[in-house]
């Protein structure tokens, strides 16, 4: 009724005890009871709010110690499913995954960003329709959207912030338009962010502190400190393509300011550097299969570009302290010679404490840790405690 004040959903502790089987394994009534210290008829009418939203599900029994043996309950990931969407410059990538983001289907497509939002997002919500039917679901069963953009995104509203790349798009209500051509709640992140959780949460998990760094057309980096990503006060964490780097001054980056990163380094600046050395190169792609077929023009440049990005990484390693930092992007591609670079200028720059156990290599999750982070970015929310303890209530008061 109108006029009535709202109070939040009443915590009922079923969502913070769901948290123990994000794990994945199979718990008893009796563990749980062990583990939490709380009552058994607190445990158990919990576990009946969680499975009767479908989180949970009996698993089989345990060994028994004597008499009827006790019954386990598990994570029950795919009683809802996530849309992970990758966009990059000239390519999106989809996916359909359950709860634990492990992908049901997937498909990728060349895409230019540079097309006007409204229809790239409708070009994204109609592949990811036909996504959601070819993995056998149906669009009711869709807890939310992830999307990652190539481009500054303010975390606070989901909406791009002056994106050098792309023309159009600066205060899109991108979650807004998604929310209405798919019907469920988006999220919206840069698209090294999601490639940074992505790769975090499925190979690096005991890796609490790590950098991912995408080389590609252009130059960006996602946080992980604590184990969780940091995006700053409004997003930009991480934009490394736009620092300075030291004694280069005069090549114009297309942010309007000279010296840049992605300016000297990224896949653009590349392939502009050897087609004036005569070289037939159009895209980020075509340097990498230079690369590849052993040429020396196109390895020294891209080993070149690793020092450039080297000089900015030096700094964050000193900042920061990394353990980890993950090199992902087309251009990781082209061997170890953009790796060797990066480590010649981070391990001679850096102060050995910094150094000491912090290893650089190239992503492991490739091309699939984008669409997973963005998945990964819609299970964190949806499986919170207080969405969860929500979605109880809702049940209670139908």
């Amino acid at each position: 009724m109108e006029g009535l004040q709202k109070f939040p959903p009443r915590p009922t502790g079923a969502g913070e005890l769901f948290q123990l089987f994000r794990d994945g394994a199979s718990r008893t009534r009796a563990s749980l009871v062990s583990e939490t210290g709380q009552s058994r008829s607190t445990i158990a009418a919990r576990i009946d709010a969680l499975t009767s939203i479908g989180l949970l599900a009996p698993s089989g029994e345990a060994s028994s110690t004597g008499g009827r043996p006790p019954s386990t309950f598990a994570f029950a990931p795919s009683n809802r499913i996530v849309l992970g969407v990758d966009l990059g410059a000239t390519h999106a990538r989809l996916a359909v995954t359950d709860l634990a983001a492990s992908a049901l289907a997937s498909m990728e497509a060349p895409l230019a960003i540079a097309d006007d939002p409204r229809t790239v997002l409708g070009w994204v919500a109609d592949a990811g329709a036909r996504l959601i039917a070819e993995a056998g679901r149906e669009p009711s069963e869709l807890a939310g959207v992830g999307i990652g953009l190539p481009g500054p995104v303010d975390h606070t509203d989901g909406r791009p912030v002056n994106p050098p790349i792309m023309p159009g798009w600066d205060s899109v209500d991108v979650p807004g338009i998604l929310h209405d051509l798919l019907g469920a709640p988006v999220v919206v992140d840069n698209d090294v962010n999601i490639m940074a959780l992505g790769e975090q949460r499925t190979v690096y998990p005991d890796d609490q502190n790590m950098l991912f760094v995408k080389v590609a057309t252009g130059i960006g980096a996602g946080v992980v400190m604590d184990g969780e990503l940091r995006r700053g006060a409004q997003g930009a964490a991480g934009d490394i393509g736009h620092v300075a780097v030291p004694g280069i001054s005069e090549i114009a980056c297309r942010c309007g300011n000279v010296g840049c990163l992605e300016a000297v380094a990224g896949g653009a600046a590349i392939a502009d550097a050897l087609r004036e050395g005569g070289a037939h190169v159009e895209t980020t792609q075509d340097i990498v299969e230079l690369v590849r077929s052993g040429d020396i023009a196109a390895s020294q440049a891209v080993r070149q570009a690793g020092r450039d990005i080297g000089m900015v990484l030096a700094t964050a390693v000193s900042m920061l302290n990394p353990s980890r930092i993950i090199v992902g992007g087309i251009l990781s591609g082209a061997g170890e010679h953009l790796i060797a670079g990066i480590r010649e200028v981070v391990y001679r720059r850096s102060l050995p404490l910094a150094t000491q156990y912090l290893r650089i290599a190239t992503s492991r999750a490739g091309a699939e840790a984008g669409v997973i982070g963005a998945a990964t970015l819609v299970t964190d929310r949806f499986l919170a405690p207080h969405s969860i303890d929500a979605l109880v209530n809702v049940k209670e008061d139908s």
